[in-house]
């Protein structure tokens, strides 16, 4: 890791910190909650890679962890868009995330785990990049809103390279994915705290 990968890292540790203190006072409990257990985990999430460097990315428990991200991030977005399935996706994201830990947790020799893996993960994905932008669209939220959906749109591809290449079928080198790693996660970043911000 070098020293630019260290101060992009601690400037997306940085911008989450401002977005837990600062960024999201007005929301209503929940996903004042949901949107600082996001913005947590990638702030320590940060801090690790940068104090163990990216031998931190090969522990299965980043899996886990990482799941924490999307999942809280979109039931954020759910409980304040979209109120008639509040209870819904609440309980979808408590059972996907114990679902996620389980099968994890046990060795498998069967695909059950990737599967639940990518069916919760895409859910959530899908969840933070469309409905933002589909806010926007229709003018509920202001147009810069839609940069929330744009940051959850990178953390997927971010996501995405990351699964290949720790299922051995890599679409980028792992050299390639560890050297835009800490750029990209400063861009998801700062998409998220500007369509926070000026949504």
């Amino acid at each position: 890791m070098t020293l630019l990968d260290r101060i992009l890292l601690l400037l997306t540790g940085l911008l989450a910190a401002y977005q837990v203190v600062i960024g999201i006072n007005n929301f209503s409990t929940l996903p004042i909650i949901a949107y600082t257990i996001a913005f947590g985990v990638l702030i320590i999430a940060g801090l690790l890679l940068i104090i163990l460097g990216f031998d931190v990315l090969d522990s299965p428990v980043v899996v886990i962890v990482s799941t924490i991200i999307p999942l809280s991030l979109s039931l954020g977005l759910v409980w304040q868009h979209l109120t008639s399935y509040q209870t819904i996706y609440l309980v979808f994201t408590i059972v996907g995330f114990l679902m996620i830990v389980a099968t994890r947790s046990i060795p498998m020799q069967n695909k059950l785990a990737t599967v639940v893996l990518a069916l919760i993960h895409g859910v959530a994905g899908m969840t933070i990049f469309l409905l933002p932008v589909l806010l926007s669209i229709q003018r509920v939220m202001r147009p810069a809103f839609a940069l929330v959906g744009v940051g959850g749109a990178l953390i997927g591809i971010g996501g995405l390279l990351l699964s290949f290449q720790k299922a051995g079928q890599p679409i980028l080198s792992r050299a390639t994915i560890l050297r835009i790693l800490p750029g990209l996660l400063l861009l998801v970043t700062l998409c998220f705290v500007a369509g926070f911000k000026f949504g």
